[in-house]
């Protein structure tokens, strides 16, 4: 009862986090708008989070290291509760971005969740199945977070915000009141760095997770290229509106939340080993984008299914792994630089997507096939240099 009532917690925890993402989708131009900002300022208001959240991700993962998640988790909570609260309490554009930067300083939601269900884990599987409720919440927040969105904004568009920040804050009081400590075998006598870029520095000279490093830097910016243009794309190659859109990915969200939740242990993990399905995730999500590059509703439905799976699968799969080579001691400062390193992609992959989808539509799927393919490389070799060590 007692790690039922710790995922409870945890899942909430990412819940409102990617709740509160996928609800401000359909909200924030229009409340941006309000405030007489470009297209390029709403692009900077994302800019600035994954910015702040790249610098402290990977120091509040060390920080949970050396104290526990417990703590870090709950102050990264009330970091999302201000920012929301800011955020929509705001007049001018530079309380918007305070709004963000507040959230960004303290993001490390999700990888302290992840360490957190990592903690709990009585073996392997275990471990991956419980990375995979994650992505469970995913799907179930990007089918009901755009509806929630819309339906809040009718009132007016802040109340949004505000919804998210109460959210947070009540997650927050649930924390403190019923969320124990998880991380058993903290390092109290390894001298804490207070420098929040060393964890990144010390994973370029990390010979055993550097390549995969790599490998989820390309992942991240496929990924986030194609889900700064896709609407675009799906808009002008097939002439869809924003119902047909929404529908898309509302169907999208129902299919990571049926893989994540049933597929994974059921099928997955149960007929194939996890080093096998970690790399062979990247091929087989370069083959789907391959595929939007062909203009026809039948490739490009294919190449949704093989995206939303592939993509899904190799998030957790990755990150289990990973976790499991990082060890107890080092968990959370790894999870915490692999959110880092995403946060890094998330700038610059929808930046290249941009300017190449300005050139020809199909041009993004290109790059995004292209560096999967490096990605799919790269762990092809790291998997058979760590089955040598």
């Amino acid at each position: 009862m007692r790690i039922q009532k710790e995922k409870i917690i945890i899942v909430l925890t990412v819940f409102i986090d990617v709740l509160g993402l996928a609800i401000i989708i359909p909200v924030l131009p229009f409340y941006v708008e309000s405030f007489g900002a470009s297209a390029l300022t709403l692009t900077m208001l994302f800019s600035v989070f994954s910015f702040f959240s790249f610098v402290s991700a990977p120091f509040l993962g060390t920080k949970s290291d050396r104290v526990g998640r417990r703590p870090i988790l709950i102050i990264s909570i009330i970091s999302t509760a201000i920012g929301w609260f800011v955020f929509a309490s705001a007049h001018t554009l530079w309380i918007l971005f305070l709004g963000r930067v507040i959230d960004g300083m303290a993001a490390g939601n999700l990888p302290i969740a992840q360490s957190y269900l990592v903690d709990i884990a009585g073996d392997e599987k275990e471990r991956t199945t419980n990375l995979g409720i994650i992505g469970s919440v995913f799907g179930i927040a990007f089918i009901a977070g755009p509806a929630i969105g819309a339906v809040l904004s009718s009132i007016s568009h802040a109340l949004p915000f505000y919804f998210v920040g109460a959210m947070a804050t009540i997650n927050v009081i649930g924390a403190i009141l019923f969320l124990p400590e998880s991380h058993k075998h903290m390092d109290k006598v390894r001298k804490m760095e207070f420098n929040p870029v060393r964890p990144l520095l010390t994973a370029a000279y990390d010979r055993v997770l550097r390549s995969r490093y790599v490998a989820w830097f390309c992942f991240g910016t496929a990924f986030s290229g194609m889900q700064s243009i896709f609407a675009l794309y799906m808009s002008q190659v097939y002439g869809f509106n924003s119902v047909m859109v929404g529908t898309i990915y509302t169907g999208m969200g129902i299919a990571i939340f049926l893989n994540q939740t049933f597929l994974l242990r059921g099928f997955w993990l149960s007929r194939f080993k996890e080093t096998t399905l970690e790399v062979w995730a990247f091929l087989c999500n370069a083959v789907g984008f391959s595929l939007l590059v062909i203009p026809s509703i039948y490739f490009f439905t294919a190449g949704i299914l093989l995206n939303v799976f592939s993509q899904s699968l190799l998030r957790v799969v990755m990150t289990s792994r990973t976790a499991g080579l990082a060890g107890n001691r080092r968990r959370g400062e790894v999870l915490g630089v692999m959110s880092s390193v995403l946060s890094v992609a998330t700038i610059g992959g929808p930046l290249f997507a941009g300017l190449l989808f300005s050139v020809r539509t199909f041009l993004p799927f290109v790059l995004s096939s292209f560096v999967l393919v490096c990605g799919f490389l790269l762990m092809r070799l790291d998997s058979k240099r760590i089955a040598q060590i």
